[in-house]
């Protein structure tokens, strides 16, 4: 059995390799860049009262947890000096992505045990989840690059529980951070965390086709 750093390795570094170009102005082929966004959409697979599913969404990794609040505090400070029309908006925002997130000498701050996800729709994903809590991530990158992650949902809602869920305000500022952001819609999206228990290899190796990787590695 082989260790799961080589699923990190993928999606954290390939997107960290992805900001960072980004930001230093490295120019980057459209294929790559998309290539690059299968670390970032996989689908999760949901059972429950609205049947068995599976949907697109975007993932990112978290700061642990005493990292939260200063991240959090960081990007909001930022988010509140959008201006529209700002073309250095987006550019502030990678430099802190990098200073808290992505740059090489911050990976320690990393929470590699969990993943964050936006819920936009509250449709299939968001009732079965809040029925049945186990989930998969599938992940694929063509040709032959493909893990599953195996864990539990949580879901952070605001509306529902009535107090401030700071999952749910750090995994919105970590989106609107780079994108023209919006807070007034951050009570209408519920943010996913989803705690890793299993990692696969399901790449089509002589190690892969459904192996279980050693986590925590």
């Amino acid at each position: 059995m082989k260790s799961a750093e080589s699923f990190f390795r993928w999606a954290f570094d390939t997107r960290a390799e992805s900001v960072l170009k980004l930001y230093r102005g490295e120019m980057v082929s459209p294929e790559k860049m998309f290539l690059s966004f299968c670390s970032h959409d996989p689908a999760f697979v949901s059972n429950g009262p609205a049947g068995l599913n599976a949907s697109i969404k975007g993932i990112g990794f978290l700061p642990k947890d005493e990292y939260l609040e200063e991240t959090l505090a960081a990007y909001i400070e930022h988010i509140k000096t959008y201006v529209p029309g700002d073309r250095e908006y987006s550019r502030r925002g990678l430099a802190l992505l990098v200073k808290y997130m992505y740059g090489e000498d911050v990976r320690d701050r990393i929470d590699f045990s969990k993943v964050g996800s936006l819920e936009l729709a509250k449709k299939h994903s968001y009732a079965n989840y809040q029925a049945n809590p186990e989930a998969t991530l599938l992940f694929y990158q063509p040709p032959a690059i493909s893990y599953e992650l195996r864990g539990k949902m949580e879901i952070y809602d605001e509306t529902v529980s009535g107090k401030r869920e700071i999952y749910q305000q750090f995994v919105n500022a970590q989106h609107d951070v780079y994108h023209s952001p919006d807070m007034s819609c951050w009570l209408t999206r519920p943010a996913y965390i989803f705690r890793i228990e299993e990692i696969y290899d399901n790449c089509v190796s002589k190690d892969g086709f459904g192996e279980k990787m050693i986590y925590p590695y």
